[in-house]
């Protein structure tokens, strides 16, 4: 592992700041996916329970057993966002606002947003810039890679949402940056590969679909300190173990409590709701359909390809780390190939009101390894291309997440149909629905960005994110130029 200069660091660091201003910068608000989860979160602090009854009428995505009903998600997200709302709360009271208020709920969904998804997606961010430079890449093509993944793909999205997708997709980044030092000659192998098992495990604990990539992260982490002999191949696997075994512990402890045993909560929903779980293969799940996989790479309603051009570089730049990094290349695409065989191998593939193919938003931080490693391998001509992709794709996102990134199913382009055409009429901030139930929710708590918080109205609200980009860009022009 190369020793990393102070420009380095700089550059990370610069670069995972303005990741998170722009994360938090857009509150999307409400909808089914994130209001199960902050029911559950309210239903915890508020009520020391996980029996959502008091607020469950704001969501279609829940479970019910025995007549309580309990959220649908796995419980990883919102047992990550438990110690920041507790700290939040009484901030609010010092500052006179009542936490159990609609005023106060409704900002404690931004701040448990900004906390327990943005904040994650971020370090995971600098993660990747190291990772892109250990891969080969320049000072240049790292920043590339942390840019892209969060502004430039439908991570901006997942990331500004109460959506586990982003957090995900985050411990996927962090097990496989920690199972990389496990290389190391100087590391200490037990904690590093602690780093592993909790990291790949909590993955598992946030959305269950990520059981399999757990695994596999835990055997790369093995197969890294493999060579180092077998002491520390048992160090290393005592490590894993402990960090899975907590969140063993966690997750069935959690399911335990709710229901009695260790079924995964989405086998509760009421026989009316979501039938196709009970009736197509397991819980909606039959077989990859390609059809369904080609729609999900290059289709208009929700294929990646569209949603972000450049990741078509991403590929290909995997494709080319495994000249020199043959089993990490294999395990960051295996990442990807798995989650987007999982997504057209699902009834419900399109995942209702989203941005892009939601259901393999995981592999996506991980994808954009690729793109380093093709800008290093590129020559003049071919840098010029991947620059306006990524322009391109960065225009994509900020377009979709300024106005609403819960795009309808049902529309076989709203990029095209719907975002593109609001966006230029100066329609900010689309979603009215919002994260309280509508008892709570009289006066307007749906979605904002910051610009309209400043007061300002249309393209202008996006004054300060464009102009935050543009200082930033210059800094590590400024940055790179004294490397």
């Amino acid at each position: 592992m190369p020793e990393h200069s102070r420009a380095h660091w700089k550059l990370a660091w610069l670069l995972g700041l303005a990741s998170f201003f722009s994360f938090a910068y857009f509150y999307e608000g409400g909808g089914w996916n994130q209001n199960s989860r902050f029911d559950l979160l309210r239903a915890i602090i508020e009520r020391h329970t996980f029996q959502i009854d008091a607020y469950h009428e704001n969501t279609g995505d829940k479970a019910h057993y025995k007549g309580h009903y309990y959220s649908d998600k796995a419980p990883g997200l919102v047992f990550l966002a438990v110690p920041f709302a507790m700290a939040t709360r009484p901030a609010m009271q010092m500052v006179g606002v009542d936490p159990e208020s609609p005023r106060g709920e409704y900002a404690l969904s931004y701040i448990m947003t900004a906390c327990a998804v943005a904040l994650p997606t971020v370090l995971a961010g600098v993660c990747l810039f190291f990772l892109a430079l250990r891969f080969g890449s320049d000072s240049f093509g790292a920043a590339l890679t942390t840019v892209v993944m969060a502004i430039g793909t439908p991570i901006l999205a997942y990331a500004s949402l109460f959506w586990a997708h982003a957090l995900v997709g985050a411990c996927f980044v962090f097990a496989f940056a920690a199972a990389i030092q496990l290389g190391r000659e100087d590391c200490s192998e037990l904690w590093w590969a602690f780093a592993v098992g909790l990291s790949a495990g909590w993955a598992t604990v946030t959305e269950y679909p990520a059981a399999p990539i757990s695994a596999l992260l835990a055997i790369f982490a093995l197969i890294i300190a493999w060579p180092k002999g077998a002491s520390v191949r048992w160090r290393v696997a005592l490590g894993v173990g402990s960090g899975a075994l907590i969140c063993v512990c966690v997750l069935f402890g959690y399911l335990y409590a709710a229901f009695g045993a260790l079924r995964p909560s989405y086998s509760y929903y009421d026989p009316n709701s979501f039938s196709f779980m009970q009736q197509q293969g397991y819980m909606g799940l039959t077989y990859p359909h390609p059809d369904r996989l080609l729609k999900l790479l290059f289709g208009c309603s929700r294929g990646l390809f569209l949603a972000s051009p450049v990741m078509v570089v991403a590929v290909s730049g995997l494709w080319l780390m495994r000249k020199e990094f043959r089993t990490e290349s294999f395990v960051a695409g295996g990442i990807a190939v798995y989650y987007f065989l999982f997504n057209a191998s699902f009834y419900w593939w399109k995942s209702g009101l989203t941005f892009g193919p939601r259901y393999a938003g995981a592999c996506i931080p991980l994808l954009c390894l690729g793109l380093g490693v093709a800008w290093t391998h590129a020559p003049v001509l071919w840098r010029g291309v991947i620059l306006a992709l990524a322009f391109c794709s960065v225009f994509v996102a900020v377009i979709v997440v300024s106005t609403s990134s819960q795009l309808a199913m049902q529309d076989s382009c709203p990029i095209l149909h719907s975002s593109w055409p609001v966006f230029w009429s100066g329609q900010m901030a689309m979603n009215r629905e919002s994260m309280l139930q509508a008892k709570e929710a009289m006066g307007d708590f749906s979605a904002f960005n910051l610009g309209q918080v400043m007061g300002l109205h249309g393209l202008g609200s996006l004054g300060p994110f464009v102009g935050m980009w543009g200082i930033v860009c210059g800094l590590v022009a400024r940055i790179l130029h004294k490397e």
